[in-house]
């Protein structure tokens, strides 16, 4: 379970953040705030594993508590969620220890994915066009470079042509846990499927065997 505190000085915005993680099983909305001094006593007292923070807060504005939150609890990541995509803020919230900078405008469906894609420490890669990727993040990576040993497992068994179902039973995991392995590996390689994430794989070397002619239900699972 991921441990958030959200911060925002606006309540609608704060409620539906709110709202939008509480749907996440693997998600808990430990505190809100709505000032600077209120998200710094929230990490005090829970030490979450991500901090959501707008930029514009009261009496200690968003760029101050990143600053303190990474000085006092370095472990916590803090990610910027704001309605600004001022490439001057970006780069100073990244230069100040923000893990990502997140566009309001994102699809609420997606933030949840985007805190844990965060705590696994993928790279985003900030989009200027209004249908990409809403985030940025603190430097750059290879796709493929960033996998995790258990990654590289799961996505070889990928590229042998296992159902969600097969690579459960392989590696005994849930299928939910595999799902989830396998919207990291996506988000990583920068695909959208499994038959994308395979030709990748096999083009970049990072599975011995693929098989993209794998059977429909490995396809589609």
């Amino acid at each position: 379970m991921l441990k958030v505190c959200i911060a925002d000085d606006h309540v609608l915005i704060l409620n539906a953040v709110r709202a939008a993680l509480t749907t996440a099983e693997d998600i808990e909305v430990v505190g809100a705030a709505h000032s600077g001094k209120e998200v710094l006593r929230l990490v005090e007292a829970h030490v979450p594993d991500v901090v959501l923070l707008d930029h514009r807060m009261p009496d200690v504005d968003g760029l101050s508590c990143l600053r303190t939150i990474k000085q006092r609890w370095p472990e916590v990541k803090v990610v910027m969620l704001s309605a600004s995509e001022d490439p001057k803020q970006i780069s100073e919230a990244l230069g100040a220890g923000a893990s990502a900078y997140i566009g309001k405008r994102i699809n609420p469906d997606d933030l949840a994915s985007a805190v844990r894609q965060v705590v696994a420490g993928v790279v985003y890669q900030r989009s200027a066009d209004a249908g990409g990727e809403e985030a940025a993040s603190a430097g750059p990576a290879a796709p493929g470079d960033e996998l995790t040993k258990r990654e590289r497992t799961l996505l070889e068994a990928v590229a042998q042509g296992l159902s969600t179902k097969a690579i459960s039973r392989e590696l005994w995991i849930s299928e939910k846990t595999v799902k989830f392995h396998l919207t990291n590996i996506y988000r990583k390689l920068g695909v959208h499927n499994r038959t994308a994430a395979m030709r990748y794989a096999f083009k970049h070397g990072l599975v011995s065997s693929p098989s993209v002619d794998g059977d429909a239900d490995a396809l589609s699972a």
